[in-house]
């Protein structure tokens, strides 16, 4: 006869190995593997930063590669130094992605695309009555537009491989800062917010060509344009950046790498971006079900931790706009004296 301990632990764990054989059947899309070596990764964005560490990394694998920005100084100078480094002779292309005919005479030029990965952005922290509305149009543009015609040029070409031939990639460059606003990041945040939108629809649009989205969600990353960018954040972003950890180029290159090859569509970077994915996973597809399990269990706990980074953020907000108008009222005082 069966103890009683032994029923009850089988009555405590059977609804969750019966809800893992459940998802092992339920997850869409089915697991993919996305091979790198003798195919060729087209890389926006791709002279400097996680774009830059993302080529170097790619070539060394025996990628064929393809690096696409505006100054051409910068793009001769990573192609040099990815030669030096790995002995690959990559393609570099000039073309601002806001123009859609310039990116797609590119892409007609380079041949077919196996990995295409969408890493140019730009950033310009302010809040948003601080913040020109050309300068919002110009993070739009190039964020969320760009990320359009770069997507929309390749696309054809992509499909047109039909099945049979191997897996592909779309790999889409967003932030933490398009899983949750932050203060002074407004319309940076609409912008990146809105990549997650455009991958979640693409990958239902593409999936029977074989073609497979990941969106990819770095923290701070050390790159040529952070210190700008830190000078240019407001003093309540300073305090609330600081309490995420920066990652170097390379370590956000080889999480995105890993990423596009097991065809996640969630890619993140570290435990914060993990927490993140599991707290804002909604409706997005999840191929593994071992993290849809995760996301089950960990999505009513993940809301908890959440609302203390939220209140968290908010007693920032009071605390320094209080601060602020204290500085203003004695410099009020001193001028008058």
């Amino acid at each position: 006869m069966a103890s009683p301990f032994l029923f009850l632990i089988i009555l405590i764990f059977l609804p969750f190995l019966l809800l893992f054989v459940v998802l092992i059947f339920l997850v869409r899309p089915s697991p993919a593997k996305i091979p790198i070596a003798n195919r060729h990764v087209f890389i926006t964005g791709g002279s400097s930063g996680i774009g830059f560490a993302l080529a170097l990394k790619t070539a060394s694998e025996g990628a064929r590669v393809s690096i696409l920005a505006r100054n051409r100084n910068k793009l001769e100078e990573s192609r040099k130094a990815i030669l030096l480094a790995t002995g690959v002779e990559i393609g570099v292309y000039s073309a601002d992605v806001r123009d859609p005919e310039a990116v797609q005479e590119v892409i007609d030029s380079v041949g077919e695309i196996d990995v295409l990965v969408v890493n140019h952005g730009v950033f310009l922290p302010r809040e948003l009555d601080e913040e020109e509305l050309e300068e919002v149009r110009f993070m739009v543009e190039v964020n969320v537009m760009g990320s359009f015609h770069v997507i929309k040029a390749a696309l054809k070409g992509m499909k047109r491989r039909g099945t049979g031939r191997g897996p592909r990639s779309i790999a889409i460059m967003s932030s933490q800062a398009g899983q949750v606003g932050v203060y002074g990041y407004t319309a940076y945040c609409a912008s990146k917010f809105a990549l997650r939108g455009l991958g979640e629809a693409l990958q239902q649009e593409v999936i029977e060509d074989d073609i497979h989205v990941s969106i990819i969600f770095p923290p701070d990353t050390k790159t040529p344009g952070l210190d700008l960018e830190n000078s240019l954040r407001p003093d309540i972003s300073r305090v609330i950046a600081g309490y995420s950890v920066e990652m170097k180029a390379e370590s956000v290159a080889e999480k995105t790498l890993n990423g596009i090859k097991s065809g996640s569509f969630i890619v993140t970077c570290n435990f914060e971006g993990l927490m993140l994915s599991i707290a804002t996973a909604g409706f997005s597809p999840q191929r593994s079900y071992i993290m849809a399990f995760c996301e089950i269990l960990g999505a009513s706990f993940m809301r908890f931790v959440g609302l203390c980074f939220v209140w968290n953020w908010y007693g920032i907000v009071k605390n320094c706009t209080a601060a602020a108008t204290a500085n203003k009222k004695i410099d009020r005082e001193i001028m008058n004296v």
